[in-house]
């Protein structure tokens, strides 16, 4: 669309545009460049899981790019798509008014303040926005967006992603410096020397730590008492020592008896690392709810105001499912025996978990992060491009509270949330393949690859035509098939499950 009064690149000085390619190419490389080292630096320090996450945000920045190419391209096309009036004067934001041409101007200006050096750019929207309406006020219709709207949205998509990949950084980085405040512990567990007076001493279970903390009777009054302790005990002190204690020893028991000194604080920042590259990626359901959202944004609805409460409440039933899990095990244990010798060991167990899968946890803390950078990414979008006094921001009252709610929300899931999931995750039935060293892992795959060809070998060898019963393989080389088969899983994170052969024990 070729507006009137502006100049196109046949009459444009060529200094004028090799001086902006060479800033907008050069602020591009020296972005590409700066990931492009980061990946190096994490691949250096054998950090594979922060790896992928970056490759992760790097697809997501790719995935903007295309849709910011398909915005610009089709632009000129959806501002000449009319529609009749009567469809455009309903589902509205903010109620039409007769000076609709002086708010729009003044709300670009707004927005060209912060973003242009010059008034180009606006003049440009304005007069595109002006040329689409009257395309289709000459045939009675208004256009389906013009211009100037279909701007505002590309730089709406943009700052969506950019601060959703912040919070998420933030949250990681915060939360993981919380985790790492344990590790004394587990440097406090693996310097103690073996005591076989200590391992053979009967305690009390009511009068362990772990159990006295959590332990509130049978019945319907004990199991409400224990519901209502997990929701207050995520705000203070969501793991102690004795939790961490206790948790570790119940992981080790059940899935690596013959190790004793397994470093599980280690274990617990490498599984939670790959769990990141999950959470900051912006899956398809996710833009699924940025629709919704846009589509119920209408006037005196408040959904802008309603939707915070969503991760708020997610959160809250997170932390206190996480929290339950913890007095579950402590019930189990309390239950079943009066007095324990040595150390206490509990089960770990999908069964505590909604619906027998831990994974749901992980899957809820991924929309609770995007809904509360949403909420707030909206918040300062329509602040800069609008201003503080539009009618989409809405009145003081509603105003702050959704800005209190998304700061609570980012600092409860930062230092209490995060850090519950990074050790109660590892309290299902499986243990992740994050257990292993990255050099292990690969050494595993490749022995899977040899025992698999070994067996087919053997099989061939002895004729289909043999009967008899079923050779098992070893415990061994089913560890190893788990783990190949999780390897190669391609932006999951691989669970492997303990084989129940006739040595193990559970």
């Amino acid at each position: 669309m070729t507006v009137a009064g502006e100049t196109t690149l046949e009459y444009t000085p060529t200094w004028v545009v090799a001086a902006v390619c060479t800033v907008i190419v050069g602020i591009s490389l020296g972005a590409e460049r700066i990931l492009h080292y980061t990946g190096k630096y994490l691949k250096k320090k054998d950090q594979k899981p922060l790896y992928e996450a970056l490759l992760k945000i790097k697809e997501e920045l790719m995935l903007l790019g295309f849709i910011s190419l398909l915005l610009t391209v089709f632009q000129d096309t959806i501002a000449t798509i009319c529609i009749p009036k009567r469809y455009s004067d309903d589902w509205l934001p903010c109620k039409k008014k007769k000076e609709d041409s002086s708010s729009s101007e003044e709300s670009t200006s707004h927005f060209q303040t912060f973003y242009h050096f010059t008034s180009g750019g606006a003049r440009r929207l304005l007069a595109e926005h002006s040329a689409s309406t009257s395309y289709c006020a000459k045939r009675g219709k208004d256009p389906l967006l013009s211009t100037t709207a279909l701007h505002h949205l590309h730089i709406f998509i943009f700052v969506l992603a950019v601060v959703h990949v912040i919070f998420c950084v933030l949250t990681i980085i915060f939360g993981g410096a919380k985790i790492r405040q344990w590790k004394h512990w587990e440097d406090a567990i693996s310097k103690k020397e073996y005591d076989p007076e200590e391992v053979l001493k009967f305690t009390n279970v009511r009068e362990h730590d772990f159990i006295k903390d959590r332990y509130r009777g049978v019945g319907k009054i004990g199991n409400l008492r224990g519901w209502v302790r997990s929701f207050f005990k995520q705000f203070y002190a969501s793991v102690t020592r004795s939790d961490y204690v206790t948790m570790r020893m119940g992981f080790i028991m059940t899935h690596c008896r013959g190790n004793p000194k397994f470093n599980f604080h280690k274990y617990m920042i490498r599984a939670l690392e790959a769990d990141f590259k999950r959470v900051v990626g912006i899956s398809w359901y996710l833009w699924i709810f940025v629709v919704v959202f846009l589509l119920l944004n209408v006037k005196g609805w408040h959904a802008y105001f309603w939707i915070a409460f969503v991760p708020f409440i997610l959160l809250l039933l997170v932390g206190t499912k996480l929290e339950h899990v913890t007095t579950q095990l402590a019930h189990e244990v309390a239950e079943k025996h009066v007095a324990i010798e040595g150390d206490l060991v509990v089960r770990p167990s999908d069964d505590h978990f909604w619906f027998h899968r831990p994974q749901i946890v992980l899957f809820l803390i991924q929309i609770i992060l995007f809904q509360n950078s949403f909420e707030l990414a909206f918040f300062f979008w329509i602040w800069v491009q609008y201003g503080f006094d539009s009618c989409i921001m809405g009145q003081l009252g509603f105003i702050i509270p959704r800005l209190f709610i998304g700061a609570f929300i980012q600092f409860l899931c930062s230092y209490s949330t995060l850090p519950l999931y990074a050790i109660v995750a590892q309290m299902g039935s499986s243990f992740k393949r994050s257990i292993f060293e990255e050099h292990i892992q690969h050494g595993l795959v490749e022995w899977a690859h040899k025992a698999k060809l070994k067996t087919g070998f053997k099989k061939n060898a002895n004729g289909p035509s043999q009967v008899g019963p079923k050779e098992v393989p070893p415990p061994a080389v089913q560890l190893a098939e788990v783990v190949k088969e999780s390897a190669e899983e391609k932006g999951n994170v691989g669970e492997i499950h303990p084989a129940t052969g006739s040595g193990g024990s559970k």
